[in-house]
């Protein structure tokens, strides 16, 4: 099973398209987000072109410490990992990018003017995301971290109106225990 998540991971990073070709000198003038978590380090690069609302809120509240202690209260296997909640909104910036092996998205409710502080991280492709959520970055490192995360115990339960919605609490919290920007000079 371990070998067939690898295989897909591979396959989607080198298959994605126009954001997985950045080289490093690329990488080098950008602003990263790293995520420190009781399980290992993830750091994701910002669609600043594509979605700059998002990624000016996303960037103000890490840097106002507004992550550090917060959980990944919403594992769904083969789906997403998910932190944060609350705070100002933000309107939506649908793009073009795809959601991938660890793409980052904002989260958000049935209305589409609900994003604000909620992000997401895919454990797997979802095309079926694609144009109805704002991407605003993609994982560089920590793909195994991302694994770990996306494989933790949880409780199962449904929420919504219809019961429609997986909510997934880890039964051992996966804190972010620091988020950061590293910012080039």
């Amino acid at each position: 099973m371990k070998y067939l998540i690898a295989v897909i991971l591979i396959i989607s990073l080198f298959s994605c398209g126009q954001h997985e070709s950045v080289s490093d000198t690329q990488l080098s003038k950008e602003k990263l987000c790293v995520l420190e978590t009781s399980l290992g380090t993830m750091v994701f690069r910002f669609f600043e072109e594509d979605s700059p609302e998002t990624c000016k809120n996303i960037q103000d509240l890490v840097q106002a410490g507004y992550y550090n202690g917060k959980d990944f209260y919403r594992v769904v296997k083969g789906h997403v990992i998910q932190a944060g909640g609350g705070g100002k909104t933000v309107p939506p910036e649908f793009n073009d990018n795809p959601h991938l092996v660890g793409t980052v998205g904002l989260g958000r409710t049935e209305d589409i003017n609900s994003g604000s502080s909620e992000f997401y991280i895919c454990l797997a492709p979802r095309p079926h995301l694609d144009g109805k959520y704002t991407v605003f970055g993609q994982l560089i490192e920590g793909l195994d971290v991302l694994e770990k995360i996306g494989n933790v115990e949880v409780d199962e339960k449904w929420a919504g109106p219809d019961k429609k919605i997986a909510v997934h609490k880890p039964k051992i919290p996966v804190i972010i225990k620091k988020a950061f920007l590293k910012i080039p000079d």
